[in-house]
């Protein structure tokens, strides 16, 4: 049974930078994808950031309104997927959940870290 543990929450002045680190406790398979999912108050959960594992290599991608400030990355030695946040706002304000799944993201992924709050402040 895959597990994953995310780390790296805090909270920071807006502008400020974070970044979250989520490990694997296992090998995924040959081909998934990982990635965050984030979730204020009174609101959805919603996408933030995935990468896209396959043989062909790997992709990234993201929200708008993270894209140019959020950067996915992978250590694939390590299991670990991690999420610097750059240009921190207020309404980035959350918790974030890491996500893992055997062929496509959503809400309904059957992989899920216990979640990292991350506040930002103005």
């Amino acid at each position: 049974q895959l597990q994953l543990q995310e780390s790296g929450g805090g909270t920071v002045q807006a502008g400020g930078s974070l970044r979250l680190s989520c490990a694997a406790s296992g090998r995924p398979w040959s081909t998934y994808e990982m990635g965050w999912f984030r979730q204020a108050p009174g609101k959805e959960r919603e996408f933030v950031a995935g990468i896209r594992i396959s043989w062909s290599g790997e992709d990234t991608y993201y929200r708008d309104s993270v894209q140019g400030r959020f950067t996915i990355s992978r250590d694939n030695a390590k299991n670990t997927v991690y999420l610097q946040m750059n240009g921190l706002k207020p309404e980035d304000t959350a918790v974030y959940y890491c996500a893992l799944d055997q062929v496509v993201l959503t809400i309904r992924s059957d992989y899920w870290g216990q979640g990292t709050q991350v506040t930002v402040s103005s």
